[in-house]
């Protein structure tokens, strides 16, 4: 899946270094770490090792996680101390705008294990070299450190976390859905390259694209005991919610088409999904994300 649209993954598209300053949380709900004149020199710090292009994107970085509900914490750069790392501290390292990084968080979240799990903010385009060096050789987020080991990779953090966390259980017991369960993961990656790639056309939106949101609202449609892919919230909406809630954004903003159009499935959870705080702790301003993405495709 392009980076252009979710810089926290490289792919062929853009070099794997592209990427974009996660937004600094700015909002009344969330106390602000950094002053006016600290940021605007962190600002060119950046310009004098990214490209113009990024640092365009950094100066408008400034849009908040939508309702947090938690005093999230500062973001790390190259400049950042580590935390005390393998301390018997659990840490999830986020970027507060990476997609993937959200199943991660929107799983400690729905658990109810902020207290158990910490939030480390990584800036990805600034990113601390302690964090490949010490945390993760893969250098990407989310990564997981619990009980002095580091986990990568969304789903299976997400798996990881719901089978060694308390909480609600995020998988129900039902063979059947189990089964689906894994079936729609395995799709996850495929939906959003069929998805993504008419965002990045010049053409209209392509079959291919629509094949792919039909399949999700036929997916829907298989429970009929709650408006979410297996009834029930599960760690199958956590795997799509990321992408879905971009895909409004950007297709909407970007090519005039509602996503939700013809689809009540998809409208309907996009609805009720936006009532579980889980969820909407780790949103961003969409006036943001599309601004943002608008600027690495190029539009006006």
């Amino acid at each position: 899946m392009s980076s252009l649209a979710f810089p926290c993954r490289s792919s062929p598209l853009t070099p794997a270094s592209t990427s974009v300053t996660p937004p600094v949380p700015a909002s009344p709900c969330i106390k602000i770490r950094r002053s006016g004149r600290t940021a605007h020199r962190h600002l060119h710090r950046l310009a004098a090792r990214t490209s113009a292009r990024t640092v365009a994107m950094a100066a408008a970085a400034a849009a908040p996680v939508i309702s947090p509900k938690e005093d999230l914490p500062p973001i790390l750069t190259s400049t950042s101390e580590p935390p005390p790392l393998f301390d018997g501290t659990t840490r999830l390292y986020v970027a507060y705008h990476c997609p993937y990084a959200q199943r991660a968080w929107i799983a400690r979240n729905y658990k109810g294990v902020q207290d158990k799990i910490k939030i480390v903010a990584i800036d990805l385009a600034d990113r601390p070299a302690w964090y490949k060096e010490k945390v993760y050789p893969g250098n990407k987020v989310p990564s997981l450190e619990h009980n002095n080991q580091v986990k990568g990779e969304s789903l299976d953090l997400v798996k990881y976390i719901d089978s060694n966390f308390d909480g609600p259980a995020l998988l129900p017991d039902d063979s059947e859905k189990k089964q689906f369960a894994e079936e729609l993961l395995a799709y996850t990656d495929e939906f959003g390259k069929a998805a993504y790639s008419s965002i990045i056309s010049k053409g209209d939106v392509s079959e291919e694209t629509v094949a792919a949101l039909d399949k999700i609202e036929a997916a829907l449609r298989k429970f009929t005991d709650g408006p979410f892919f297996l009834g029930q919230f599960s760690l199958v909406d956590i795997a799509y919610v990321p992408f879905i809630e971009r895909f409004q954004i950007f297709f909407s903003g970007i090519k005039n088409y509602d996503i939700t159009k013809g689809r009540p499935n998809i409208q309907k959870f996009i609805e009720e999904v936006n009532k579980i705080d889980a969820y909407t702790q780790t949103k961003l301003d969409p006036q943001f994300l599309l601004e943002q993405t608008k600027k690495r495709l190029g539009i006006e």
